[in-house]
């Protein structure tokens, strides 16, 4: 059977620990360096206390060291990995094959979706290589994720949730080629989320000062079943940036969602235990930029969200009657003190305010300037949700099933937890008949009940006595509490799966690699030759000047958002130019339908 696994981010030691307890099966959580998302580092001591937690759910940990590497940094990256492993992390995501010619620890490894794995060649390839797993680009189908399945037997892991980038992973220059900050070294600047004026080839402006590169955030919530069946085995939410309240609803959202698919195709969660939350999840409540479900289900026209980069919120109603300072509103009611509301201002721009009162219809708010008779009104933030979702820390406990019985010269309880492990107390006591035989026996399930805050929680109760007898409350609670503590170390030790490579010369599937191969080490460019790659370019990182080359390959066509599309057939470029005056060319081609963008 199929073990199914929900992939959650870590941006910190903290947000590891909430994911794990919210449900995730496993985390990847960036390493002390040479992660694709720098601003998410973490010390391998905080990476190793969040294994030793995941342990215990036999959920995993992966470190991600994805970013393309220098020589010299081969060899800190190498040390890095040794060290990840040695603290017990369960795989390590890579970009750069470089350390796929260096001495790892055996360590399974994870190609990063940097390594831009579209298609069933490119897949089937890094299976040779000796990768554990492929992470697969955002921009697939569930027509080409059966493709790829039918040609490999590599596992594959497939965003499901969170933010998209306009270009391929792995294939975007645009913030190297405009400020130094690679993307592929963790440091993008995200020129994806600038203001863009669009223009023709004479020049005619099509779109002024727009967000015409953001797109929405993915959301594929109801298509966890179709990507099953297609061959998914991780279901990854993006976000190691993101903070606590984001990861807890997030997690919980998709926990709840593929537990009830899994049920249904009578398929197993790949780690053990259940987590208790007091809220109900919502992803409309915590960060998104509106929601798609990209191109899994073939090519829609409106994927992009280009009013503004930011979290606009939950819809609620259209303002009239401002005065005083405050204003009425359909659905006022749902608003609270404390909430923040956002809204477009008459220039298009977004706005915000916080709530301070709502009374009869009419909502008093901080800051009333841009809000005006007819003004759209969005919630940004839920105060009594969010402080919902971190009022109390969600707890992740095994199942257990206890037998209580009797012996000789007192009694005994046996603890069996959900993995098999077993614990066993037994206590000496006088049998005394009880006098009230049926309080007696209620006694006895109430106590041995009460797992609290033991760990686990309480999957069968057998009680195993030939008559009820009196026994003090003290010594029900003394033995239930002192047998779950000897269970609780009694667990079996996780085994964690090695692999040493095993070098070899797979054909690559090109013979050419330019620039966009991300070759940026001698290492890496021997890997490739020993691949039967006859020229290699190195990366634009080891100071390429971008002008006149690609700088984003991207799947979204901005002539289709606005209707331009001529269904195939052939068209002029179109022209961006950002607020800094940089211009860029967009050539499509409309066979495959990509989008090329070229640095003026």
């Amino acid at each position: 059977m199929k073990k199914i696994e929900l992939l959650a981010p870590a941006r910190d030691l903290v947000v590891g620990l909430d994911a794990i307890n919210c449900g995730a099966d496993a985390v990847y959580i960036g390493a002390e360096e040479f992660g694709a998302r720098s601003a998410a580092a973490n010390t391998v001591a905080d990476i190793e206390k969040l294994c030793a937690h995941a342990r215990r759910y036999g959920a995993k940990v992966y470190a991600a060291v994805n970013t393309i590497l220098s020589d010299h940094e081969l060899i800190r990256a190498q040390r890095l990995i040794k060290r990840l492993w040695e603290a017990g992390v369960d795989s390590v995501i890579i970009q750069d094959m470089g350390l796929l010619e260096v001495d790892l620890p055996p360590v399974p490894l994870m190609a990063s979706t940097q390594t831009h794995n579209t298609t069933p060649e490119k897949v089937l390839f890094l299976e040779h290589a000796g990768f554990k797993r492929v992470i697969l680009g955002r921009e697939l189908s569930i027509d080409e994720i059966k493709k790829i399945r039918a040609k490999t037997a590599v596992e594959l892991e497939f965003f499901i949730h969170g933010a998209l980038c306009v270009s391929y992973s792995g294939q975007c220059y645009a913030s190297l080629a405009l400020g130094g900050r690679s993307g592929n070294r963790g440091a993008c600047a995200q020129p994806c989320r600038k203001l863009y004026t669009l223009r023709d080839g004479l020049s005619n402006v099509i779109e002024k000062n727009k967000h015409l590169l953001s797109l929405r955030d993915l959301n594929l919530t109801r298509r966890l079943g179709a990507l099953l069946d297609a061959g998914i085995t991780s279901f990854k939410i993006e976000g190691r940036l993101k903070d606590g309240a984001y990861v807890r609803n997030i997690v919980s959202h998709y926990r709840g969602a593929l537990d009830k698919v899994l049920e249904q195709k009578k398929l197993e969660r790949s780690s053990n235990g259940k987590s208790f939350i007091i809220f109900t999840p919502n992803p409309a409540k915590t960060f998104n930029r509106g929601y798609s479900e990209y191109f899994v289900n073939g090519n829609p026209a409106d994927i992009a969200s280009p009013d503004t980069p930011k979290f606009v919120g939950e819809a609620l109603g259209s303002v009239y009657e401002v005065k005083n300072g405050s204003f009425k509103l359909q659905g006022a009611e749902k608003l609270n003190p404390g909430d923040g509301i956002s809204f477009f201002d008459k220039t298009g721009v977004l706005d915000g305010s916080l709530v301070n009162g709502v009374k009869d219809g009419r909502v008093k708010a901080e800051n009333l300037k841009g809000i005006e008779n007819g003004t759209y009104i969005y919630r940004n933030f839920d105060r009594e949700f969010i402080r919902l979702v971190g009022r109390e820390g969600p707890q992740r406990k095994l199942g257990v099933r206890l037998e209580f019985s009797e012996t000789g010269d007192g009694f005994k309880l046996k603890a069996v937890d959900e993995l098999g492990a077993g614990a066993m107390l037994e206590i000496k006591n006088k049998k005394v008949t009880a006098k009230k035989p049926e309080q007696a026996v209620e006694t006895v399930h109430r106590q041995l009940s009460k797992l609290g805050e033991s760990g686990y929680y309480l999957q069968a109760l057998e009680v195993k006595l030939s008559k009820p007898f009196f026994i003090p409350v003290s010594m029900l609670n003394d033995l239930r509490r002192d047998t779950l503590k000897i269970l609780s170390k009694q667990a079996a030790a996780v085994k964690r799966e090695e692999v040493k490579l095993k070098p070899n010369d797979y054909p690559y599937p090109v013979k050419k690699l330019d620039f966009t191969g991300n070759v940026l080490n001698s290492k890496a460019a021997a890997f490739y030759k020993r691949h039967g790659v006859k020229e290699i370019a190195f990366a634009a990182e080891d100071g390429l000047d971008m002008k006149g080359k690609r700088v984003m390959t991207m799947k979204f066509c901005i002539r289709r958002r606005l209707g331009l599309c001529q269904k195939g057939k052939p068209v002029e470029p179109l022209y961006l130019e950002d607020e800094e005056g940089h211009k860029f060319r967009m050539d499509f081609d409309c066979e495959t339908c990509v989008t090329a963008l070229t640095l003026e």
